[in-house]
């Protein structure tokens, strides 16, 4: 342990002030909903843990990290291949059934891939040619086409897509070549060229590719009247309960839609509902609020960062947290499709809460110790 009272006094707390607010949001948006007060109070015990586990992340130097990145990224995805030998729960094999609690090792993963990548791309940071050349691209990729595989096959294309988001701004902070960008949007435009061809021409290998539950969350995501009472019943009654919010909300105590059920997992994928129908829009746009200085404040500790593996970590936590917060709050207002994403910090749930508390705590350990680093 090397913490020191100089540490201290380039602590984040705003930070640390930003969570503590954040925890007040998820409190009220969980005992709003149908699930009401009972999870609402053990996700105050998921909080208490969070911060204990951050703490604990700001007594060693970050160096620790990037020494046994590799080792925690093989780590992940033992678990992930493991995970895919367990009982099904909501038709995914995504969690370790440890008794009282769930662990779902895809979240732990996020931060082991983004340290791998992060180590492999600081290695290379002094080489000026690192990325001019495409091919040069293909071990990053590599790095984080593995896990997200291994969620697709759960599946879990929510999780997965977090993942594109992580790589993404790494990426850009490590200086990758406009060129390239547009190789990839070519590949990608590609993809979904042909994926357009089969639906047209070969719907039975278009639905082997694209589940049609998934294939219907888009679908109904565009219009959600075709089966207003059936497969679109979630975001239409998102979208009821949001407006029915109005600017002030219809108040902490007040009975609403949420708290009856009629908006479906309230407590976790659609919270930025229950927080809109109860807080209004002041309540609503005050939580983007706090998420866009979390992020700010994010962005400046991977500016100030003396050396590129600190900088490609905060730059991959800023990728995942800003994907994760637009899809969530985007899927609830119609913005984009329902993918199963929880809101970060408020949604209900131990695994998640407390990897983001622990990533959450890399950030600050980077921006506490500012000194040169060198790496052999």
């Amino acid at each position: 342990m090397d913490l020191e009272k100089r540490h201290l006094k380039t602590l984040d707390w705003t930070i640390l002030i930003i969570l503590a607010a954040l925890g007040v949001f998820s409190y009220l948006g969980i005992s709003g909903s149908a699930a009401g007060v009972d999870k609402a109070q053990q996700q105050v015990l998921w909080y208490v843990i969070g911060f204990i586990v951050l703490g604990g992340s700001l007594l060693f130097d970050y160096r620790l990290f990037y020494n046994f990145a590799f080792v925690l990224y093989g780590l992940g995805l033992i678990l992930l291949i493991g995970v895919l030998q367990t009982a099904a729960i909501n038709n995914t094999h995504s969690w370790y059934n440890l008794g009282p609690v769930l662990f779902q090792p895809s979240e732990p993963m996020k931060l082991f891939t983004i340290l791998a990548v992060a180590r492999y791309m600081a290695k290379r940071a002094e080489d000026p040619y690192r990325f001019h050349y495409f091919y040069k691209l293909i071990p990053v990729a590599l790095l984080v086409m593995v896990p997200l595989l291994l969620i697709l096959i759960q599946p879990d294309l929510g999780t997965a897509l977090v993942y594109t988001g992580m790589l993404a701004t790494m990426l850009i902070v490590g200086g990758i070549r406009l060129l390239h960008v547009t190789y990839v949007g070519g590949l990608v435009g590609s993809l979904a060229a042909g994926m357009v061809f089969l639906y047209e021409y070969k719907q039975d290998i278009f639905f082997k590719i694209i589940k049609p539950y998934q294939w219907d969350r888009i679908v109904f995501w565009l219009n959600p009247d075709l089966e207003a009472m059936g497969r679109g019943f979630q975001l239409k009654q998102s979208l009821i309960a949001i407006g029915s919010g109005q600017l002030v909300g219809k108040g902490i105590d007040t009975p609403t839609q949420a708290s009856f059920g009629w908006v479906p997992v309230g407590e976790s994928d659609f919270i930025f509902t229950v927080i809109a129908e109860k807080l209004g829009f002041i309540g609503a746009g005050l939580l983007m609020i706090l998420f866009f200085f979390l992020i700010y404040r994010m962005v400046r500790i991977a500016m100030e960062a003396k050396d590129p593996f600190g900088a490609y970590v905060v730059a991959g936590v800023v990728g995942m947290l800003t994907f994760q917060v637009f899809e969530n709050i985007g899927m609830t207002i119609q913005l984009m499709p329902i993918t199963g994403i929880p809101l970060p910090f408020i949604s209900y749930g131990g695994s998640s809460l407390i990897t983001n508390f622990l990533i959450i705590g890399v950030v600050l350990n980077i921006g506490m110790r500012k000194d040169k680093l060198r790496f052999d």
